[in-house]
């Protein structure tokens, strides 16, 4: 067991190997990242437990998790109680650790690890753990599920744990705006530019940093006067966009193919579950894409009751 806050330890090893001394003192709160459950006789000496289930793989969703470990190691520390985060103390615990230091401290991902490789110099989590620590960074060490960084993620991570691509979540899926009756007016709504049916609104856009243009495709020779400026905005030919409800039939089963307008059937853009590469370069995975010159933008309110159709 190692100290590594007043009030939090992380500890290393499972069943009797907890760690939890007998004796007088604060009582403890224990932070279990493990596949399975804690038995009731090693977990006998914790007033509060929180069973974390990941196994240590790179695939594992820690990145969910992060919020509810740090709410509970703020809480037991808060209460005076000893927290350990325990399992064998080497990637998953070291992950959790880090993550509460980069909430609770404030720190940058690299500056927490590096303080808890300094007290415990064999902690190394997995690359897959790395980066959702980064990604929870960039969320401002929260776990948004609007954002655009959470949407990617959990995309991401159906593909791996649904490989078939069948009887996906419904909540995969964002609703079709055709559908409902009123949009926020800080919302954009797009249509198909052809029979001006709704598609989705800009909160389902997935931004991502911009590539280098063209100029990255070895295959293309251009000059240096077509060549794309840093400036250039037009470089992203379509959108990026998590997949909505009318995509559906298309998208079970099936690993690529063509998103076509759901009342006029004309080409909007194609899918691809492995990723796709995006006109300024930049790779997507997984790709649902709309060429921008398919749709159009509507701004504004539409009233109650409305229902395109």
């Amino acid at each position: 067991m190692v100290p590594v806050l007043p009030g939090l330890y992380l500890g290393g090893g499972g069943g009797a190997g907890l760690g939890l001394p007998d004796g007088a003192g604060p009582a403890w709160a224990l932070l279990l990242v493990d596949s399975e459950p804690p038995e009731a006789g090693a977990v006998s000496g914790a007033e509060a437990v929180l069973h974390v289930p990941a196994l240590d793989q790179p695939h594992s969703d820690l990145l969910s998790h992060l919020d509810a470990c740090a709410d509970f190691l703020g809480r037991a520390r808060e209460s005076g109680a000893r927290a350990l985060v325990s399992q064998a103390g080497v990637s998953r615990s070291v992950a959790v650790v880090t993550a509460y230091l980069m909430k609770a401290n404030k720190l940058p991902f690299e500056e927490a690890y590096a303080f808890v490789q300094a007290i415990k110099p064999d902690a190394k989590m997995n690359e897959g753990f790395e980066w959702q620590l980064k990604l929870y960074e960039k969320m401002g060490c929260e776990v948004d599920v609007t954002s655009t960084i959470y949407k990617q993620y959990r995309l991401q991570k159906v593909t791996e744990k649904y490989p078939e691509l069948r009887n996906l979540p419904r909540d995969v899926f964002a609703v079709d705006p055709n559908t409902v009756q009123q949009t926020p007016n800080t919302e954009v709504l797009y249509r198909c530019r052809k029979c001006r049916r709704l598609l989705f609104r800009s909160s389902s856009i997935l931004s991502h940093d911009e590539g280098k243009g063209p100029a990255a495709f070895a295959h293309k020779r251009l000059s240096r006067s077509a060549s794309f400026h840093r400036d250039d905005q037009s470089r992203c030919t379509s959108y990026f966009i998590e997949p909505v409800q009318w995509m559906e039939p298309a998208l079970l089963g099936v690993m690529d193919g063509q998103l076509l307008c759901p009342k006029c059937t004309s080409k909007l853009g194609s899918f691809h579950w492995q990723g796709e590469q995006c006109s300024c370069s930049h790779w997507v995975t997984p790709a649902f894409q709309i060429h921008k010159s398919r749709v159009d933008e509507v701004k504004g309110l539409l009233p109650m009751g409305t229902v395109k159709r």
